[in-house]
């Protein structure tokens, strides 16, 4: 019952997001010297959590219509001007580290979220 709240559904996305994120910028940082390679990274969670619902109502319950209630994202090809080296290769060492801050961050925010909905479940059944 508690793992179908849209709350809880949009903390383990966010988590998801920040795992798949985090998997390409150690890509990228991996292949920092690869001649030729091309950085990537994941478009944004907001961007692709207001896709999943395409601007339809969102199922709440198993007997709702039209709404399937998945979530996915991709790595995407990153095209930064000015990032390309001589060998072709357009990862940015720096780049990738503040990238890697903003996820951590952003993992952190699902797991507040998912802390806190869980508080206010227990508070509401009476446990502590």
């Amino acid at each position: 019952m508690f793992e179908k709240l849209e709350i809880l559904q949009m903390a383990q996305a966010m988590a998801s997001h920040a795992a798949l994120r985090q998997n390409a910028i150690s890509q990228n940082v991996a292949n920092a010297d690869t001649p030729g390679y091309a950085a990537r990274d994941v478009e944004s969670f907001a961007d692709t959590y207001d896709a999943a619902g395409d601007g339809q109502l969102k199922a709440t319950r198993p007997g709702h219509l039209g709404a399937n209630g998945t979530f996915t994202a991709h790595e995407i090809t990153r095209h930064d001007p000015g990032t390309m080296s001589p060998n072709g290769n357009s990862v940015s060492i720096e780049e990738e580290m503040v990238k890697g801050v903003e996820v951590k961050q952003q993992h952190d925010l699902a797991l507040a979220i998912y802390k806190s909905s869980m508080g206010i479940l227990r508070t509401s059944l009476g446990r502590t």
